[in-house]
């Protein structure tokens, strides 16, 4: 589940992650709301940066094969 809440101006999504322990230690998640994006890290403090990390990109889209006419724009926003 994908979900920003928070007040007005406030830009952060939550996205629910599964976490897994893993048989050979550490852990490994996956995002149920993004298919094919998942990640380890040998601590709970590493799977955390690598979940940003992977979300992240996951999300990222390649601009330069946008096209787009004279009035689009192109808009970056964070997560």
């Amino acid at each position: 589940m994908v979900s920003n809440q928070g007040g007005e101006g406030d830009t952060q999504m939550k996205i629910k992650v599964v976490v897994h322990k893993a048989e050979e230690g550490g852990y490994w998640a996956e995002v149920p709301a993004i298919p094919g994006c998942a990640t380890e890290g040998d601590t709970f403090e590493e799977l955390l940066k690598n979940l940003h990390e992977a979300v992240e990109g996951c999300l990222s889209v390649d601009v330069k094969d946008i096209t787009s006419a004279g009035t689009d724009q192109i808009v970056e926003i964070a997560i």
